[in-house]
């Protein structure tokens, strides 16, 4: 398959996008925005399933016969097309007023992530991918500005990003997390889907989570790697599925394995 096989679901991921962006910037900062907990004790927002409703009725239109996996509604459809969608990946943020949020919208085809879109408008950014296509950021499809990952090769003059260390603990390997933290040059919680971008733009050089479920990480994966870096699960397992992520600029992911691996 080629990026040509993909250019008409770009296309369609960027109006997904747009639709997104739309129903979200509305509700953002709203008095009367409802929140309520689910039952894994996270946080959804009346905008978090109105935004995923936008785009279900646009794809429900434009490719009925794909399947849809989204995290606030069911699974439909069935197939090798599946849309995998997080409607605003970074909802705490979003709830508490916080610019960093974003919604996560990505083509698999054949098990293979092909094409998506990571849209964040509250910080009037985007960037897309599509296999063989390349990385991209701008404000439309029109103005793309190609990213690429870092060329840094040693950990110590790694930039890290990632978004607790809690996370790390519960995961058991809290203490490969703060020895990685300590080898590196530099670290930051930029969290969410903005630390796997920045990898991509080259701004930092690992970014990792250890739990992490298939909408948070999809739309990560093909703009990760189509900017030259490399994507898998913090066991070194390639694809979306987890455990967690791990971005790199590939130079860096099998030191960055390594620190994070635990003991049989």
């Amino acid at each position: 398959m080629t990026s040509r096989d993909f250019t008409d679901d770009l296309r369609l991921a960027h109006l997904l996008a747009d639709n997104a962006d739309s129903v979200s910037m509305q509700r953002f900062k709203a008095q009367d925005l409802v929140v309520s907990t689910k039952p894994d004790s996270t946080w959804v927002s009346d905008a978090d399933t109105a935004t995923e409703q936008a785009i279900r009725r646009t794809l429900a239109k434009a490719r009925p016969r794909d399947a849809v996996h989204g995290e606030e509604g069911d699974d439909t459809g069935w197939g090798p097309r599946r849309w995998i969608i997080d409607p605003i990946d970074g909802t705490n943020n979003f709830v508490r007023g916080v610019p960093v949020w974003a919604s996560l919208i990505g083509l698999q085809v054949d098990g293979e992530m092909v094409a998506s879109v990571v849209s964040a408008p509250a910080l009037n950014r985007r960037w897309w991918a599509s296999k063989g296509g390349g990385a991209f950021t701008g404000s439309t499809l029109l103005r793309p500005n190609p990213i690429r990952v870092s060329k840094v090769s040693t950990i110590a003059d790694a930039s890290l990003s990632y978004s607790s260390i809690g996370g790390w603990i519960e995961a058991g390997r809290g203490q490969q997390f703060v020895d990685l933290m300590r080898d590196c040059w530099r670290t930051r919680a930029y969290g969410d889907f903005w630390s796997y971008m920045l990898v991509a733009e080259g701004a930092v050089d690992i970014a990792c989570e250890p739990e992490l479920a298939l909408h948070d990480m999809a739309a990560l994966e093909p703009i990760v790697t189509e900017a030259g870096g490399r994507f898998s699960a913090i066991d070194g397992t390639a694809g979306v599925e987890g455990p967690g992520a791990l971005a790199t600029n590939g130079v860096l992911h099998d030191l960055a394995l390594a620190a994070l691996a635990v003991e049989d």
